[in-house]
């Protein structure tokens, strides 16, 4: 994983609880969390919307079929 082995990622665990302290960092994974599904849903929205914009609309198929 990116080249950073075992005693790599123990040291940046060990800084982090060093920098925020044990009862932070529930709430640090928390908020990233929260940030992560909100990017998540944004996501499928954009592409709720784009496969609403792909289909043609009833009204068109209408007026082709009259035509």
């Amino acid at each position: 994983m990116f080249g950073i082995g075992t005693p790599e990622l123990i040291f940046i665990i060990l800084i982090v609880l060093l920098l925020f302290g044990g009862k932070k960092i529930p709430e640090l994974m928390k908020g990233l969390g929260k940030g992560v599904r909100s990017f998540k849903d944004g996501m499928n929205g954009l592409d709720a919307d784009a496969d609403k914009k792909a289909e043609p609309s009833r009204d068109s198929k209408k007026d082709d079929d009259k035509a």
